[in-house]
């Protein structure tokens, strides 16, 4: 039986194993999916030494200090910065990052016209999106209090010109799924587009906020069914 696995912090609630091991059954595929929570990535050796795997998802908050426990990373996951795959090949750790084809894969459809964005957050997730964002050809700012954009700084006018704005942040999910980022949701309108990474909930404070002002809005679950395919195809190659 091959394994595969998902490592992160807290994974109680993790939509990747439920997704793997029913389709593992549902396509009579002799492998299971485990979730290995880590308190710290150190850990990972201790975990690769013991487990005989063939395949592995890396979240929150592990996808860039993963990096160095890798042989090699491709191309596109070395621009983003950011792992969240790893295939075992030949006795060799290969890091890759299908974030961006999820994301864009997702909100591609719904962008029309809209032509610039504010990322809310700026972890591993949003260095994805913001790869992303440049290949659907979207200018973009950063909305985080380490960069020059604080939350406190979003102006009407600000918002006026970005139609498009995406939570990268964990804010709003479960279980503190009354957080939300702090931006002035008075300001939006049917106009704006809210895109959330998060999909549990499925409508989170900040897609209820933007709702509630006739924008629309789409969660991060099709986002996160497209990058396990990627995951998948790539395991398989």
């Amino acid at each position: 039986m091959r394994t595969f696995g998902l490592i992160g912090k807290s994974l109680e609630h993790s939509f990747s194993s439920k997704y793997f091991n029913e389709k593992f059954i549902e396509k009579k595929i002799n492998a299971q999916y485990i979730n290995f929570e880590l308190n710290n990535i150190s850990d990972f050796k201790t975990l690769i030494r013991k487990q005989e795997l063939s395949g592995l998802n890396i979240t929150i908050p592990y996808k860039r200090s993963i990096i160095p426990f890798l042989d090699h990373i491709n191309s596109e996951a070395k621009e983003i910065g950011a792992v969240n795959t790893i295939k075992f090949s030949n006795g060799k750790l290969v890091g890759y990052n299908t974030d961006i084809t999820g994301f864009t894969q997702s909100i591609f459809p719904l962008l029309k016209s809209r032509k610039r964005a504010l990322i809310l957050g700026n972890g591993g997730a949003a260095l994805a999106v913001k790869l992303g964002l440049k290949r659907l050809n979207l200018k973009y700012k950063t909305v985080n209090r380490k960069t020059s954009l604080d939350y406190l700084d979003i102006t009407r006018q600000i918002t006026g010109s970005h139609k498009v704005i995406i939570n990268t942040t964990p804010l709003g999910s479960y279980p503190n799924i009354n957080s939300f980022p702090k931006i002035p949701y008075d300001y939006l309108g049917k106009d704006h587009l809210l895109f959330d990474l998060t999909y549990n909930p499925q409508e989170t404070k900040f897609l209820e906020y933007g709702k509630a002002k006739g924008a629309t809005i789409k969660n991060g679950l099709e986002m996160l069914k497209i990058q396990a395919e990627e995951s998948w195809k790539i395991w398989n190659l």
